[in-house]
């Protein structure tokens, strides 16, 4: 599975709509066949940083995704709504989907 996180910094006047602008590209995104999931998230402790968690079943299917319209279109309106350059963690591991924490688990009633 191809893993990638990306720390967005969006610029302030932009936090508020910065999920809304990205739900078309989200809803594509996770349309795409080789697409395991698809998860924005936004800092408790900065209102402007949105965290992209996404995996792809294979380098084939991340591919793919990045030579998509619907990757080049978001590609095409960030640079306007961005603060600074996105940070990424891209790599290869071997998983298919999320899997159970072992050190954690509801206690029994």
């Amino acid at each position: 599975m191809i893993l990638i996180n990306v720390k967005f910094t969006v610029r302030p006047e932009y936090a508020e709509e910065w999920l809304p602008r990205v739900e078309g590209f989200t809803r594509a995104t996770r349309a795409e066949p080789g697409n395991v999931f698809f998860e924005w998230s936004q800092s408790v402790e900065d209102p402007n940083q949105f965290v992209l968690l996404e995996a792809f079943k294979d380098s084939e299917a991340g591919e793919k995704h990045v030579n998509s319209e619907h990757f080049r279109a978001a590609m095409a309106w960030m640079p306007e709504v961005i603060a600074s350059t996105p940070q990424i963690i891209n790599a290869e591991i071997p998983a298919e989907d999320w899997g159970p924490m072992g050190e954690l688990s509801p206690r029994e009633s």
